[in-house]
């Protein structure tokens, strides 16, 4: 059976709805470049995330950031801790506190893999991203090692060096 849902036009024959195999929409709101910095990432995870109404109209406004947050694992359940999403400018009494924990929706073999690496000596679990996947609101988080100072230094010397090559492969093409 086809990808795409089907629909009928005035004249009685079935039709793909125009667009229907572009596949899923990802829809980006905030990401930790921090992260990927500080820390070497070694698995990355997809999670949903329990919001409610106001979160989720603050992260559509774009309204959220990932600087100092992590994800504890408690009692067999994954938390996102520290994630700042700002207050709905139009909620109400039912407004939201912005630095509240959130629940990560993640399957329990998962969330046992993710619990017991990081109780393993210099690992824990960042969120790297949040992002809307097809309308529901995501969190892409990673089993991540801290890195040295020197290590750092040397991350930032490859990235240079690359872009470096990348300009000389670009002037030598032009000319």
């Amino acid at each position: 059976m086809a990808k795409g849902k089907m629909y009928q036009i005035p004249d009685g024959t079935k039709q793909k709805r125009p667009g229907a195999d572009a596949g899923p929409v990802r829809q980006l709101v905030a990401s930790n470049k921090k992260a990927r910095h500080d820390y070497t990432i070694e698995d990355v995870y997809e999670a949903g995330i329990v919001l409610t109404g106001t979160e989720v109209k603050a992260l559509r406004a774009g309204r959220a950031s990932l600087v100092d947050a992590f994800v504890l694992v408690d009692r067999g359940e994954a938390w996102l801790e520290r994630a700042h999403i700002s207050e709905y400018a139009q909620g109400t009494w039912t407004n939201h506190a912005p630095r509240r924990k959130r629940k990560l929706l993640l399957h329990k073999k998962e969330i046992v893999r993710l619990a017991n690496d990081a109780a393993a000596k210099g690992t824990t679990i960042v969120p790297l991203q949040i992002y809307f996947l097809d309308g529901r609101a995501k969190v892409e988080i990673a089993l991540a090692r801290g890195k040295k100072e020197y290590d750092k230094r040397q991350t930032l010397r490859e990235r240079q060096d690359n872009l470096e090559a990348h300009r000389a492969m670009r002037r030598h093409e032009l000319a």
